[in-house]
């Protein structure tokens, strides 16, 4: 099995740069450093008939990330991140009490190098290799909870083209954030929704991407892109997502803006995704066979933006999950998503999603409101509660609010309400309500 050491790199080009000890000095003397910190509480209140197997449970959490880059010597830097987080001993010692989808493995607080890279610019090319973070459509960091998802990876872009960005990667090894507690141990649903179905992989800790997805290790994930602005008022982008000995992912976008005939303060969008995974080499997976399509369209006029989403996810009771969508690795690029609910991926689905934002900048205020709800009709060829059908929904807000005299502040209120999350064949259903307050202050 081909293995690729990021060490070796790192050190191949650390002597190529050129860095002599004047120059590296240099370098390091003219750096940057930044950080950010995230204060997290998050209350869940089981709700429906199973709630009764369930024990009601908060938590809070501080984390911290802080980062040094090099500067610039003859195109090349350096680059590392250090995440931390930490709950102080304020949550209960009851471990059932506690949610640890803001904190490590077993509730735990747990401290990591989560980035350390280096990376060559030339031009319209850059390099980057080794642990960082990536926002790709079916890779990314996710960055929902408290600490995001991080990968080992080499990455290519490149801008020659008019108008055109091309991306090439090679993705190793992934650090699964906090929310893959989550998901730990629910096979259907962590492979659905971001992440994988591996429960002994390690939250900050960098794993194999194919033992952290289904167990067995892989020689990782080749990716290629073409993102393309050429054509007014219109963005395509086109990935391919190789995964060694498991499948193949194709993801194609469009979005669409133009000017209204009625007023030019009315800014209308459209978008549409499709995405198509197949099982190659050994399919360690065994057979993968998915299909969806989703479409968006709203608009905005001055402080407000509303806007209506459709999804379709197709099925296959012979192939892995029953044909819904894989997607182990952080991304979650779907339209119909909710803050928690992300059923649209389950095979032989229809979703749909509504959701409205205000700024309320004209009134003096920093603040930006959003309101949504979300419907699952979810057919019975889904793997999560196996032929069973019913219809899951979500509403929730999110209030975000920059204080004026407080510069770099963010706060920030959120909250869910899923009902019928999931239903077994008796008709008995989980939901619950989930407040969430942050804060975050980058330096």
């Amino acid at each position: 099995m081909r293995k690729f050491s990021f060490s070796i790199l790192t050190a191949s080009l650390l002597l190529t740069s050129g860095f002599a000890a004047d120059s590296l000095d240099e370098a390091f003397k003219n750096g940057t450093l930044n950080g950010h910190v995230r204060a997290f509480y998050i209350d869940r209140n089981w709700q429906g008939a199973l709630e009764s197997a369930k024990t009601d449970y908060s938590a809070f959490a501080v984390g911290v990330d802080l980062h040094y880059q090099t500067a610039d010597y003859k195109g090349f830097s350096a680059g590392i991140g250090l995440y931390s987080d930490n709950d102080f001993g304020l949550n209960s010692s009851d471990p059932a009490k506690v949610h640890t989808s803001i904190l490590g493995d077993n509730g735990d607080s747990y401290s990591f190098v989560g980035e350390a890279y280096i990376q060559y610019k030339n031009g319209n090319t850059s390099i980057k290799a080794g642990r960082q973070k990536l926002n790709t459509p079916l890779a990314a960091a996710d960055d929902a909870r408290m600490i995001p998802t991080l990968f080992e990876a080499y990455v290519l872009t490149n801008t020659d083209l008019p108008d055109t960005t091309l991306v090439a990667a090679h993705v190793t090894k992934v650090a699964p954030g906090t929310f893959f507690n989550q998901y730990r141990g629910s096979t259907a649903l962590a492979l659905t929704a971001g992440y994988g179905a591996n429960p002994n992989a390690s939250i900050g800790r960098f794993e194999d991407m194919g033992w952290y997805a289904i167990g067995t290790e892989t020689d990782g994930v080749t990716a290629g892109a073409i993102i393309y602005k050429g054509i007014k008022n219109l963005t395509l982008q086109a990935w391919d997502y190789y995964a060694y000995d498991i499948l193949n992912a194709i993801y194609l976008q469009a979005d669409f803006k133009w000017n209204s005939l009625l007023s030019e303060d009315i800014k209308p969008f459209a978008a549409l995704q499709y995405i198509n995974e197949s099982d190659v080499g050994d399919s360690y997976a065994g057979k993968v066979d998915s299909s969806y399509i989703g479409f968006k369209v709203g608009g905005s006029y001055n402080n407000l933006t509303v806007y209506g989403a459709y999804s379709t996810t197709d099925s296959n009771t012979n192939a892995a999950v029953n044909g819904g969508i894989i997607t182990p690795w952080g991304g979650m690029p779907a339209f119909t998503q909710g803050m928690v609910t992300r059923h649209q991926f389950f095979a032989d689905t229809d979703a749909w999603k509504v959701a409205g934002t205000y700024k309320w900048n004209s009134f003096g205020i920093n603040l930006k409101t959003t309101l949504y709800y979300t419907s699952f009709d979810v057919g019975s060829n889904n793997a999560y509660s196996p032929n069973h059908s019913w219809t899951a929904t979500e509403a929730g807000f999110d209030f975000i609010y920059y204080p004026k005299n407080v510069k770099n502040l963010q706060l920030r209120f959120r909250g869910n309400f899923p009902r019928n999350f999931y239903e077994n064949s008796s008709g008995n259903d989980l939901g619950w309500n989930e407040y969430r307050l942050i804060a975050n202050y980058n330096f």
